[in-house]
Formats: C-alpha cells, structure tokens, sequence
C-alpha cells in the first residue's frame, strides 16, 4: 500500500472513494458544509432521510456530485468529546472493512474531524488512521484458504487529507503506524493459527525466522535444559504432551544493555498453544478456542520484531514460554509439590491453572537475563471477561510509578487497561500445607489471585496484562473480525520505543 498526505481540501482530492468522519450531532458548517455543497446537498439527504445515524460506527455511502471522488463514505463518530485514539484507530479499521469485496485502489480520508476531536494533533491521528485501515483489512478466512466471499481488499493507495497540516511530520507519523500494524498483523496470524499447525516447536521455528530477518539474538530452551536450569512449573506444564515444550528468549540490544530509560525492559507472554486444562480437563464447550491460549507469546514475538523495525537496537527482551497442556501418562497430577526456577515450591490444586506456573518460571528467567522491568501479557482467567468484558484489559502493577509508564504507554496505543489491586488479604488464602503457596484456590477474587501468584515470581518494577477477554473476538464486530485482535501489541511496543535513543 502506498501512502501519500496532502494538505488541500477534502473536496480537491481524486480518489475512488472519500472517508468523511461525521461528528454527532450532525451539523453542516465549516468543511462538512463545504463538501455537502460540492456534491449537491447527498450529504445532507442522507443524514435527513436516516441513512446515517449517530451510533458510532455506522456509515452510510453517497454519491458525489461534482467531487473529484467517485464515491463517499460517511462514518459516523459519535459524540467527538469521547473520541480517543482507540475510537480513531476503530474509525479507520470499519471504513476500511465496509469495503470488502469493492474495487478501491485509491483511498483518500480526511483527518481533520479525528485531529480536531483529538485536539488538533493531525499527526498523531495520521499514525492511528494509517494502522487503523491496515488493521482493518486482516482477514483470518485467508489463513488456510485459498478464496473466501467479499475479500478485504487493501488499496494501493492510501491518501490522508490534512488541509494545511506539516506534510512530512503526518507522513513519518502513517509509516510509523503501518509499520505496527504488520506487526499486529503477525501475532493475529501466529495466534489464529490452529493447534496441530502451531506446536511449541513450530513456534520456536517462526521465532527463529523472525530473529534471522531482523538481526535479533535468538535462544530457545528445550525440556532437558529447562529440568537442568530448575524450571519446575514450566516443565510441569509442558512435559504432558508428546510436543515438548520451548522456552523462546529474544533480544535486541546487548545483554543486560539499558536503554535511554535506564531500563533492560523484558516482555513475557504466555504461550499454550492447546490448553486441555490437563488433568483438570475443561469442559467441551467451546474448548476449540484454546488454540488462541498462546496468544501472549505471539504478541511479544510480533512486538519485538516491530521494535526492531522502527528502532533497530533498541534494548529489549522478549520471552515466550510455550507449551501444550494436555492430560496423559506424564502429566502433573492434581497434588504434586514442584519446585519453581526461584525456588519456590508450589503445590498444584488445578492443572487449568497453568499460565501462572510457566509465566511464574519465564519472568524469574527473565530477571536472570538483567530484566529490571517486566511486563508479562497472557489469556490468563475467564474472571477477567466476567469483571471487565471484552472492552477493557485488566492490569496488576508495582511500584505504581512503572504501571503507570505502561498505562501511558497504552494510551499513545490507544488501548484500554483497568488497574485491578494487589489486595494483600488474599495472600493467605493461597497457603498450603505442603508448600509455599497453591497454583488455585477459591473462586472468590480469583482474578486478584493470579496477580498475586505472579507477584511471587518477580523482584523488579512488572505489570501483569491479561487479555483473556480483549485477546480474541468471538464475533465480528465493525472494525475487527473474529478471533485475535492483536491485543497490547501497540502498547508493548510504544512501551520499548519510550527507551529508544534518538538517532
């Protein structure tokens, strides 16, 4: 897709087809009047007759009068106060789906209904429309079939339209976000993958093709090294399957290199690439679905490539501790006492509760490696959907001061987070007879509980990200269709880009 910004009007710009943002209420001044004018009041007749109404996301197609554009789409915003970059990104991502199976190479969209909602920052909107189109045209049909019904088609070109903008700052701001959504693009693509196409070793083998193309140091960890290193609660997990499990370690940078932070930040993510709950077997409803469990581990592989796009060198460390969690002979059994990389001994109440046992191994491995900030990203609990629905990620932190960098770093991304508390009552509650804490216990704040067992396992500033809910969809919505939505892969990334050093 080629990407060209312009600074003339809305109404100048040949295109096949014009995204025009609509704020509610609907009013027809200034620019929005301009156009209606230009192309012979359609816009206005389709507001008037109904065509176009003020829920967010919903459009509406015109034709277009004497425009140099040979059709319109309208889009409505909503109410422009609560527009966040989120909303923008998703605005660009439902104009760019409604066009599924159209001819339109040339794509122009005028930002400046975004940029004034945004407070005038055209750049920053530039950056979140050009993610937001590409982002919108990923369509997991195409993974395992060769044709699929009204194809997402990108254009050739995507034009942006900033009437009076800095062209070069807007243009350096779009690359930027076409950039992160390839990258999300690659961990939807690893994540919807199914489980006998994706094994831990396969996954190993995408990591390692991703290292070879971006110069990245690359490790992965195979079970006999992982027994010899001490990594009870991962090999624990990872030993029931006929495929072994892989700790995947990824870096940029030199080891134990700061960046302009100060910081050698790690990102863990969790990587089940079938989750059977093993012994503590899951019911069979909707137990297709656990191949998306490796979804962390994608996220991170994806985010330091990305990083490594946009600022080779940048120090960061990636983990992805993958596994398959499958009852069998070998299993780990309701009961069994295993003692964790920290040497922690852990008492396993409920094999479905593996997530926390390999991040517990992965985030100690990482502090090893010189991690003095983690953040760990997984589909850890179904509480965390029932708490905050698939809206919002739940997220554990401390010291506050590095969640908030996180949070902040969320935001540039245009992803929501909900801090949840580390509530330090519940600790006792995890207690056992035989060891120093449970892996499962009472349903009761078990959504702060897996916070707490993580907690366990770092020593550092860490954030716990879970995106159980907001990792996959399991309909299509306006601006994504089902399955992996790439999840905290924009915030990872504009997390490691705050270290990054000019030049």
């Amino acid at each position: 897709m080629q990407l060209r910004v312009v600074t003339d009007q809305p109404w100048d710009v040949p295109a096949d087809l014009l995204v025009v943002p609509v704020a509610s209420p609907v009013t027809f001044d200034g620019g929005l009047g301009e156009l209606d004018r230009r192309a012979g009041g359609e816009l206005k007749s389709l507001v008037d007759f109904g065509d176009l109404n003020a829920k967010r996301y919903s459009t509406a197609t015109a034709s277009t009068g004497g425009l140099p554009a040979r059709r319109l789409l309208l889009e409505s915003i909503g109410d422009p106060a609560t527009v966040d970059r989120e909303v923008v990104v998703r605005v660009a991502a439902t104009a760019e789906r409604r066009l599924a199976g159209r001819a339109v190479r040339r794509l122009a969209f005028w930002l400046s209904p975004l940029a004034d909602a945004l407070g005038g920052d055209a750049a920053a909107v530039a950056g979140l429309v050009a993610r937001g189109v590409l982002e919108g045209s990923y369509d997991p049909r195409t993974i395992y079939r060769d044709s699929v019904d009204s194809p997402m088609v990108v254009p050739d070109e995507l034009i942006l339209i900033a009437p009076g903008a800095d062209a070069a700052a807007l243009t350096t701001a779009a690359e930027r976000g076409i950039v992160i959504a390839e990258g999300s693009a690659l961990a939807r693509t690893l994540s919807n993958r199914s489980s006998n196409d994706v094994s831990p070793e396969v996954l190993a083998e995408e990591a390692r093709a991703i290292a070879r193309k971006h110069d990245l140091w690359i490790d992965v960890i195979g079970p006999e090294r992982a027994t010899e290193l001490g990594m009870g609660m991962f090999m624990a997990v990872g030993r029931g399957s006929d495929n072994p499990p892989r700790m995947i370690l990824l870096r940029s940078g030199g080891e134990g290199e700061l960046d302009a932070l100060g910081r050698h930040l790690a990102i863990v993510g969790k990587g089940v690439c079938f989750d059977s709950g093993g012994i503590s077997i899951k019911p069979s409803d909707r137990m297709e679905e656990m191949k998306m469990d490796k979804t962390g581990a994608c996220t991170v592989i994806a985010a330091i490539a990305t990083v490594a796009r946009l600022a080779p060198g940048t120090p960061l460390l990636a983990v992805a501790p993958t596994v398959e969690n499958m009852p069998g002979p070998h299993s780990t059994r309701p009961g069994d006492i295993v003692t964790a990389l920290n040497g922690k001994k852990v008492d396993i109440i409920n094999t479905d509760a593996e997530g926390r046992l390999i991040l517990g191994d992965a985030l100690s491995y990482a502090e090893r490696l010189g991690a003095t900030h983690l953040v760990d990203v997984a589909t850890l609990t179904g509480a965390v959907g029932r708490a905050l629905g698939n809206q919002v990620t739940g997220a554990f932190g401390t010291p506050q001061s590095f969640y908030d960098e996180v949070a902040a770093a969320g935001a540039r991304a245009g992803e929501r987070y909900w801090q949840l508390p580390l509530i330090e009552d519940y600790v006792s509650e995890m207690e056992s007879w035989y060891g120093d804490l449970t892996n499962s216990g009472s349903p009761e704040g078990g959504l702060i509980k897996s916070g707490l067992f993580l907690r366990e396992f770092v020593t550092r500033p860490w954030v716990h990200l879970d995106i159980a809910s907001t990792g996959y969809y399991r309909k299509a919505t306006a601006y994504a269709p089902r399955g992996a939505t790439g999840a905290s892969h924009a915030t990872l990334v504009e997390l490691a880009l705050a270290g990054a050093r000019a030049g």
